[in-house]
């Protein structure tokens, strides 16, 4: 019977999770293979977001493929369809996968009970893609259209001191700890409170605790009232989705699929229980990876300030401002450290500063001083303990911030009393570290430790712990009960993919936890010495630096639309280029190739594509867009030319979705106008391929799109689970135009370039080399295993393998043809 199994692709967890729940009580349990790989991301650049991430979803499609014979994908909103394109070029198994354009719910409903019948990919695909049906007859035409977020009928904001405006919470993880310390970052000390309608309390928003606790959620509409100014710059915040809603999710490395409901935390345990030799241990995996090596534990906790002393009336006023001033220090401090951390752990570190310095944290212990006469160390111990129960009966993700609080009360106290606060252990062998839970301030310096796993009796997969745990590539199991028993120096086995933590692993246990990857040394040849530049596609400046790590020569694509996507509004020029350059910077000398912005289609924008497009596919998508929005292009341009002249990188440029010459020729000259000499295009049409040798005469390169050239050439949309098979680089059409492009670059000495999923197929690198292929781009998981298959053939081989590709009659005869040449 065949088995197909599915890939649930959400930004929000809950969301997944709900869904999954319910599409479990369609079926009987196990019926139905389901993975998740939803929420708990970060951007390419190192930002935090809470979306989808492309690796993610590779790490579920992997985990199905040796269980399933095929793999249905589906996906909630616009950017996660790009998260899952992106991640078939990711992936390691060369499974049949299916992308789906079904409804979410509806869609994985219909799908779950058909595979649970044992339904081949096509099948289960179809029923998936006609789940709205018997929902569309019952319910009659259309619906009424809802109101634009952020805007309320009549409301004219900014007219007087009392203003007063609604708003829609649009990030899909809510108000937690990052929107929270936006919000009161840009209160700037203005009176200004935030009320959830209909019938919430009003709380200000100078206090972030306050707004964790507020535990406002996507679709949620918030009444600002106060400062004018001041609703106008929250009232941005809430429009812009607070910076979240670029759900590119490219810069989250190694993470993986979660099937179920996360363990909910446990209740830290301050005295160890013995955990029995050999036990194995389950918890949840947050990030994936094997690590075998001796157990660290946290360092001791902060003494619990005496709850029986207390200070004079005399003495109150005094010991109250001492509170005030030490959370001040530690605020301090921490954005100290933010400024030297970077990336992620800058955001959080900041955030957890923010919590520091909350105004009703400092207000609240302030008055158990002074009407109770607790020390200072206690009053914050107690108010810390009244927010953290706050946040435990929100449950869920606000739950997860109680590690937060904990770390700023004992900064705090530690600064009141004169402890030290405890941290990483100080050592130089590798080691795991097992704590109750970790603050941010404690994981941020996780990757300058030796700290190979990290276990952790609490917390969930949004965690500050989980997200920069996978954001060094560390294997994380959060959630494991008695993880505290474990005895310091006890040799575990850390396994994040499957959540599992093995006391004293066997001795040919310890010894599988590298993966068997040929080695890669950063030059791409031939047998015979011949080069064939081994490039990386990458979509922001955390790709290009693991790229730049694992020795790619150069970067063949940078996707640029991940600075768009999500947007309200075009970025600035300031912004792209403070982008553009985190992606040169780590290839000085090394050629870096900048595809303009590849909007609309499965891409759209709301300030430049149109709302609605009855064939987008075909319809004003990649350079097309540039037609009505010239200064778009414009802008992008003068962005990429000053980031290429402030770094050191050779920096080339090139369009996509170009049939035209007029299109080149047009291209070429306003790349030269804003002074970028090197410039190509994307050949990802027919037209294109067929007008190669007269598109180069225009521009100095061309870079084969092997994506979209396949989507065009066969006529079988993309995102058309049906119509899969079709869309597979090694159809004979298409690899008889990527010939006609080899032997147009090959008379006018040009390079061509493949940037599509094909330049990532260690099977197909000879043929496309043997077409006249002189570069490949692809994912840096696929450099080592490309590289190691074009060391193995000469340029003869090459030329061989593609004749016996183009001489098939079906992608299936092509693949067997050239693999017959290497038996």
């Amino acid at each position: 019977m065949s088995t197909t199994g599915i890939v649930v692709v959400s930004h929000s967890l809950r969301l997944a999770e709900a869904a999954l729940e319910l599409a479990e009580q369609m079926v009987p349990s196990g019926s139905a293979p389901i993975r998740l790989a939803a929420g708990a991301g970060m951007d390419p650049d190192g930002a935090p977001i809470l979306g989808t991430d492309a690796t993610r979803v590779a790490e579920a499609i992997d985990d199905l493929a040796g269980v399933c014979d095929g793999v249905l994908v589906l996906m909630d909103l616009g950017s996660a369809v790009m998260s899952a394109e992106f991640a078939l070029e990711l992936r390691a198994s060369d499974v049949p996968v299916r992308l789906s354009s079904a409804p979410f719910v509806e869609g994985l409903l219909a799908a779950s009970v058909t595979a649970a019948q044992g339904a081949p990919l096509a099948e289960v695909a179809a029923e998936a893609d006609g789940a709205l049906v018997a929902k569309s007859a019952q319910l009659g035409e259309g619906s009424a259209p809802s109101a634009e977020p952020g805007t309320e009928p009549g409301t004219e904001p900014g007219t007087d001191p009392g203003t007063v405006r609604r708003v829609t919470v649009r990030n899909p993880a809510g108000m937690h700890a990052r929107p929270a310390a936006l919000i009161a970052q840009a209160v700037q000390g203005a009176d200004l409170r935030l009320r959830r309608l209909p019938d919430g309390d009003p709380v200000p928003a100078s206090s972030m605790m306050r707004l964790l606790a507020f535990g406002a959620r996507q679709g949620d509409e918030i009444e600002l009232q106060g400062e004018p100014a001041a609703v106008e710059r929250i009232a941005a915040l809430f429009d812009d989705g607070f910076g979240e809603m670029d759900a590119t999710s490219s810069a989250a490395p190694d993470e993986v699929s979660v099937a179920g409901v996360a363990a909910a935390p446990t209740t830290p345990s301050r005295a160890a229980t013995s955990i029995a030799p050999g036990a194995t241990l389950h918890g949840l995996g947050v990030s994936p990876g094997r690590a075998v090596a001796a157990v660290a534990q946290l360092g001791a906790a902060i003494a619990e300030p005496d709850p029986a002393a207390r200070i004079a009336d005399a003495g109150r006023a005094a010991e109250a401002a001492r509170i005030g001033s030490a959370a001040a220090e530690v605020a301090a401090a921490l954005r100290q450290r933010a400024t030297q951390a970077g990336g992620e752990a800058a955001q959080i570190l900041e955030a957890t500063a923010q919590l520091a310095a909350d105004p009703e944290l400092v207000a609240g212990a302030e008055a158990r001083v002074r009407e109770t006469g607790a020390t200072a160390a206690r009053a914050v111990w107690d108010e810390a303990g009244a927010q953290e129960q706050l946040l435990r009966g929100l449950g869920g993700r606000m739950a997860e911030r109680v590690a937060d609080v904990r770390a700023v009360r004992d900064r705090i106290v530690a600064h009141l009393t004169g402890q030290e606060v405890p941290g990483i252990p100080d050592r130089t062998d590798p080691f795991v570290l097992v704590a109750a839970d970790l603050a941010p301030a404690e994981t941020a310096t996780l990757g300058r430790s030796a700290c190979v796993a990290l276990v952790t009796q609490e917390g969930g997969p949004t965690s500050h712990t989980a997200i920069l745990a996978r954001a060094l590539g560390i294997p994380a199991v959060v959630g494991v009960a008695g993880a505290t028993g474990i005895a310091e120096g006890t040799v575990v086995l850390v396994d994040g993919a499957t959540g599992t933590v093995r006391l004293d692993p066997p001795a040919e246990e310890q010894t599988v936890v590298v993966e068997d990857v040929p080695a890669f040394d950063g030059t791409g040849v031939l047998a015979d010495g011949t080069g064939v530049a081994l490039l990386a596609n990458v979509g922001g400046a955390a790709d290009a630096v693991a790229a730049a790590e694992a020795g790619a020569q150069g970067i063949g694509l940078f996707r640029t639309e991940f600075c768009f996507l999500d947007r309200a509004e075009e970025p600035t020029v300031a912004e792209q280029v403070a982008a553009y350059r985190g992606v040169l910077a780590p290839f000085a000398g090394h050629r870096v190739v900048v595809r303009t912005l590849d909007a609309g289609s499965d891409k759209p924008l709301p300030f430049a594509t149109a709302a609605a497009e009855e064939n987008p596919a075909l319809g004003v998508r990649g350079l097309r867009v540039a037609r009505a929005h010239p200064a778009l292009l414009a802008h992008q341009l003068a962005a990429i030319a000053e980031a290429a002249a402030a770094e050191d990188a050779r920096v080339e440029v090139m369009a996509p979705m170009v049939a035209t010459i007029d299109e080149a020729r047009d291209f070429a000259a306003a790349c030269r106008a804003a002074g970028i000499r090197r410039v190509g295009i994307m050949i990802e049409t027919p037209a294109a391929a067929l007008m190669a040798a007269s598109l180069l005469a225009e521009v100095d390169f061309v870079s084969l799109g092997t994506n979209d050239l396949a989507q065009y050439t066969m006529a079988a949309d993309r995102l058309s689970a049906p119509l899969g098979a079709l869309n597979d680089p090694w159809q004979p059409a298409v690899l008889r135009l990527i010939g006609m492009v080899g032997e147009a670059g090959r008379a006018t000495g040009k390079p061509v370039g493949v940037c599509g999923e094909a330049g990532g197929d260690p099977a197909l690198a000879p043929v496309l080399v043997g077409l006249g292929v002189t570069s490949l781009s692809m994912t840096v998981r696929s450099l080592a295993r490309v590289a190691a298959g074009l060391r193995a053939v000469t340029p003869e081989d090459c030329r061989r393998a593609a004749d016996a590709a183009l001489a098939a009659t079906t992608a299936a005869e092509a693949r067997e043809a050239v693999a017959a040449l290497r038996r």
